[in-house]
């Protein structure tokens, strides 16, 4: 699988883990270089609090595309180490 955005590859593995219909990528298969940090968190009832990061790729900005779970429920523990993505993120195989 692939997430790409504004014409990057941001992440790319053959192991990642569908969740509600996300792709959830191994932490490590994601080009770190893309990611900003950003201070926004929602809560998901079953897989607890997630943090987000913008991408930010040949100088276009994507704010929260990316979200990942630090420290997720023991329900959701298979994405612990794992990023997701949205906002115009394209998910291919």
């Amino acid at each position: 699988m692939k997430a790409l955005w504004n014409n990057q590859v941001i992440a790319e593995s053959n192991d990642t883990v569908v969740v509600e219909n996300n792709h959830y990528f191994p932490k490590e298969s994601v080009n770190q270089d893309f990611l900003k940090p950003s201070d926004t968190h929602s809560t998901c009832p079953w897989k607890g609090l997630a943090s987000y990061y913008s991408l930010d790729v040949d100088g276009k900005q994507n704010n929260d595309a990316a979200w990942y779970y630090p420290d997720p429920k023991p329900a959701a523990a298979e994405i612990k180490d794992h990023v997701a993505f949205w906002k115009g993120v394209k998910i291919t195989d």
